[in-house]
């Protein structure tokens, strides 16, 4: 699938703003915050880490947040289980969905890979019943291979 236009423009957004930056925390912090300027209709969107059997979390905008996610717990542990991008119309039908935030209603998680080895999670939640759709899958799947180009990954 092509990217949108609106996701064209926001890779090229983010690949100019971690143009000479390779320090992962600096990036994954101006990436989380473009995503919360940027997309609409969103309350939260940020990063996990992924620290042997857990996600601990990362940089982020929105309220604050669950700090520790076991692998294969809610929408982002089980985007680390599984190896796969999570597209989830409404949380509360969502089997384990963690409630961080009460007022989250969908929400999408890509996993972040490099060197064979799953990083983290990047995170981005919506009050909105199916916020997100194909195209934003695609599109946030696209930032996040950007983010992973422009960075020196941590143990890499």
């Amino acid at each position: 699938m092509s990217l949108t236009p609106f996701y064209a423009a926001l890779c090229a957004q983010l690949s100019g703003l971690l143009t000479g930056e390779r320090d992962w925390l600096a990036n994954t912090a101006n990436a989380s915050a473009l995503l919360f300027l940027e997309l609409r209709d969103i309350n939260w969107a940020g990063f996990y880490f992924l620290r042997g059997e857990e996600l601990r979390l990362g940089p982020f905008q929105g309220k604050p947040a669950c700090t520790r996610i076991a692998v294969g717990s809610g929408v982002c542990g089980t985007a680390v289980a599984s190896g796969e991008s999570q597209l989830v119309e409404d949380v509360h039908q969502f089997p384990g969905h963690i409630a961080c935030d009460a007022v989250s209603a969908s929400e999408v998680v890509i996993p972040l890979y490099a060197g064979g080895r799953c990083l983290g999670v990047l995170d981005i939640d919506s009050p909105s019943l199916a916020r997100f759709d194909a195209e934003d899958l695609a599109g946030l799947e696209a930032f996040a291979q950007v983010l992973l180009d422009h960075s020196d990954t941590p143990g890499a």
